[in-house]
């Protein structure tokens, strides 16, 4: 026999008299509509509601949605309904811990975020929210922004969030937004993030970034994976880009993370509007890896000679198998922030042409630098298959020398391990040596 499904109307009432009746710690049902329950919640009689509460509707459950996040309730649980909880841009609040139920799909609305800054979820100046969500996935329509339905625009995120404090992003799934997967940014009143964990998160297929970092200070990105991003430039896994000097990059920690399939780099930093009266910069890669990419592994860039003090630095991290070169440091000054790869290896780097180099330090604009430079490398290796420098210094007008170019690069393959430094360089003793087997034994991961 067929079981027949409890009319909507019979449902409410039940779930009235159960709020009612039921002792605190009794639970009510996460996947139901139950007014009563909502109530209490709204009213503070409830820590904890599932957005179920209010209503679902698998057409659109924006409005529902959005009552729960703004009902205060301090814990909001997103449960499984079979379908995708379909939104258009919902707003968050301070104070929210938002958790997805595993199996839970985000999903946007066709035919919406026609506005150029439309985000699926968005805070601003917002303090203490938690975005938490292990097996389940926020995902956009990329391809339906590139089109002649919508007007051109690079800031349709997924999570978007600027001048905000104490923020945890967890276990989340984001995919196929029309800008970035997540976006950190500041605003006039607080020009910077800050205290932010991203933590077992994977951005996959944005437009833009898979996350973007304009302003922040304690930043601690984490076991993430960050693939497949193509759209519009820099098309980065991640990139450290801030907009304004009075911004931020203090105290940034990304470790233990992925990058792969990028049309960009795997991993930019890009500190051009930052002066030297902006606060040092302190900035580390840790432990991650960078494969597969249809442009430099790492780019570092526009750092200027009125640019921050502090450091940049990559420390036990592998580049593999990128169509341009492992390491592009370009526009750097020597007087300005020190750019540091400790124990770092690459692996089929430069694979363009056999001429281009593995690793490549540029002076492309002088506007920014006319002194570039200010590169240690300790302890690295490359793993190449050409016999060319493993490492070039450049200048597009003219042999202005490199300085500061310091530190030991291993080297395995075909021909004799060298640098190629551009004339008038000045204290820039590199080494090169080969890669032997009791070094390679060190030096491998």
């Amino acid at each position: 026999m067929t079981r027949k499904r409890l009319p909507y109307y019979l449902l409410t009432m039940w779930c009235a008299v159960m709020a009612a009746g039921f002792a605190e710690e009794e639970k009510i049902p996460l996947t139901v509509p139950c007014p009563q329950a909502a109530a209490e919640a709204a009213a503070g009689a409830r820590d904890t509601a599932s957005a179920a509460w209010w209503g679902f509707d698998p057409e659109d459950a924006t409005d529902t949605l959005q009552q729960a996040i703004d009902s205060g309730v301090s814990r909001l649980l997103v449960p499984y309904m079979g379908a995708p909880w379909v939104i258009r841009p919902v707003v968050l609040r301070s104070n929210l811990e938002l958790e997805l139920e595993p199996g839970v799909e985000i999903l946007a609305k066709k035919d919406a975020f026609k506005g150029k800054g439309d985000s699926l979820f968005s805070a601003t100046e917002c303090e203490n929210i938690t975005l938490r969500g292990y097996n389940a996935r926020m995902r956009m329509r990329k391809a339906d922004y590139q089109s002649d339905a919508y007007e051109k625009a690079e800031w349709r995120m997924t999570l978007d969030f600027s001048g905000c404090t104490n923020i945890r992003i967890e276990g989340l799934t984001l995919e196929s937004s029309g800008g970035d997967g997540i976006y950190l940014g500041a605003t006039d009143r607080q020009p910077f993030c800050k205290d932010v964990l991203i933590r077992d998160v994977t951005c996959r297929n944005h437009y833009r970034q898979g996350i973007s970092v304009i302003s922040a200070v304690n930043l601690l990105v984490e076991n993430c994976v960050l693939a497949g991003t193509s759209g519009t430039a820099p098309q980065a896994g991640i990139d450290l880009e801030p907009n304004r000097e009075n911004e931020k990059m203090v105290n940034v920690t990304v470790r233990n993370c992925t990058f792969f399939g990028n049309s960009g780099a795997g991993i930019l930093v890009y500190l051009k509007p930052l002066r030297r009266s902006s606060e040092p910069v302190s900035i580390l890669f840790e432990n991650c890896h960078v494969r597969h990419g249809r442009d430099q592994g790492i780019g570092v860039g526009a750092i200027g000679d009125d640019g921050p003090g502090g450091y940049i630095e990559f420390r036990n991290c592998t580049v593999e198998n990128t169509r341009n070169g492992g390491a592009f440091v370009y526009d750097k000054s020597a007087a300005a922030a020190e750019v540091r790869f400790v124990n770092c290896k690459w692996r089929h780097t430069a694979r363009i042409h056999e001429k281009a180099s593995p690793l490549l330090i540029t002076l492309m604009r002088e506007s920014i630098t006319t002194r570039h430079g200010g590169i240690t490398f300790e302890n690295c290796a490359v793993f190449d298959a050409y016999d060319r420098p493993v490492l070039k210094t450049e200048e597009d007008q003219g042999n202005k020398g490199a300085h500061a170019i310091r530190g030991l690069i291993l080297r395995e393959g075909p021909g004799e391990p060298r640098a190629e430094i551009s004339l008038e360089s000045t204290d820039c003793p590199l080494e090169v040596k080969p890669l032997t087997a009791a070094a390679g034994a060190q030096a491998r991961p």
